[in-house]
């Protein structure tokens, strides 16, 4: 299943590759950190301004990964372009064997993505170059996550696959029961997965066993996130919950009572707040203790798009071709920029900037003036 590429493998032998930690300011990956929380470290207030736009060539479902002056993405016609940040021009373009909806992991030396054909990269982060590539069973959406040295994603053949980050061997696999259409979300010594099988699952990170798990009568295509020993998910029929990790306890639920109810996009977190978005076009931030709702922000048409915080301001994007700007304690609307095409990727916040693309290929980078 495996393909190793000696070249590369011999220049990482020489060289390491470098897994540090990403910088504070960075946004690495899907929800920019491993526990997929969806907050951004740095506070960028609206209004926005067009920094630059480009064209992608094709539609572009991938959040973007900003990491130092570089911006990373893929597109549908299975394109990964790193762009420069501060004009978006191209600085390399890996052309992959089929689409990429999953988001780019950057860390240290390394890109980490997957395409629908099932096949996994890594790729060097300055030139593009492959550094190895490995072949899942079926179609990767599932964005990457990296941590300890192993790269974490799903695949739709049932399966959580952990690999080694510097040569792309095979450390363990979990099989599920259906599709692992979800990223996987990093709690310090276990992965959280929600699967098409209606499961929430705990994974033990160094042996890839169950630890524990919640079953839902539901599927689930969303992220799971987590924050302080509790991971938040919303189902495709509209069920919302927080689910205890050590023992996958149920620790509140609530159903979405509207046409459409649908949750595609990660939760967001921060504070007392958890935000979910839904097909149904509504957005709407729970309390985390107990899921009462506070507020609801209803969107023309809803969409995949992730809520991101910032700051005291969420970012989401919509099925309109809208990006939103809310007040998070009040769910009021601060700002919108109309990006034309629907979008189904989420926010990448970091360096003074927003960057965001949408099914007609565009991709936006907002910040200040100046």
């Amino acid at each position: 299943m495996k393909h190793q590429y000696l070249p590369a493998l011999f220049s990482l032998l020489l060289t390491g590759l470098a897994l540090a930690a990403p910088a504070p300011t960075d946004w690495p990956s899907f929800r920019g950190n491993p526990r997929l929380t969806g907050v951004a470290v740095e506070s960028l207030p609206p209004p926005l301004k067009l920094r630059w736009q480009i064209d992608a060539g094709s539609a572009v479902e991938s959040t973007a990964a900003i990491v130092g002056d570089s911006v990373y993405l893929g597109t549908k016609h299975g394109a990964v372009l790193a762009l420069r940040l501060d004009t978006g021009k191209v600085r390399w373009k890996f052309t992959a064997g089929d689409a990429i909806a999953a988001s780019p992991c950057v860390v240290g030396d390394a890109v980490f993505v997957g395409d629908e054909d099932g096949s996994f990269y890594a790729l060097n982060a300055k030139s593009g170059k492959l550094l190895w590539k490995f072949k899942a069973l079926d179609k990767i959406i599932s964005s990457a996550n990296v941590t300890a040295g192993v790269v974490l994603f799903g695949a739709y053949d049932n399966t959580l696959y952990c690999l080694h980050a510097g040569t792309g061997k095979l450390k363990w696999k979990f099989k599920a029961e259906a599709q692992v259409h979800c990223s996987p979300c990093v709690t310090g010594g276990s992965v959280l997965i929600a699967g098409c099988d209606g499961k929430v699952r705990a994974i033990d990170l160094q042996t890839g066993k169950q630890q524990a798990a919640a079953t839902i009568e539901a599927n689930f295509a969303a992220a799971p996130a987590y924050e302080n020993g509790i991971g938040y998910t919303g189902s495709l029929n509209g069920d919302f919950l927080a689910m205890r990790v050590t023992d996958g306890k149920l620790l509140w639920k609530f159903k979405e009572q509207e046409d459409g109810a649908a949750c595609y996009a990660g939760a967001a977190l921060a504070g007392d707040a958890v935000l979910f978005a839904s097909r149904s076009g509504h957005l709407f931030r729970v309390d985390r203790a107990t899921g009462h709702p506070r507020w609801t922000f209803t969107e023309k048409s809803g969409g995949d798009s992730s809520p991101v915080i910032s700051g005291d301001t969420v970012y989401v994007g919509s099925g309109d071709g809208i990006l939103y700007a809310l007040e998070l304690a009040t769910g009021h609307k601060r700002w919108q920029f109309t990006a034309g095409g629907e979008i189904k990727a989420s926010p990448a916040i970091s360096h003074g900037v927003l960057v965001i693309g949408n099914t007609d290929g565009k991709v936006f980078c907002l910040g200040h003036a100046g």
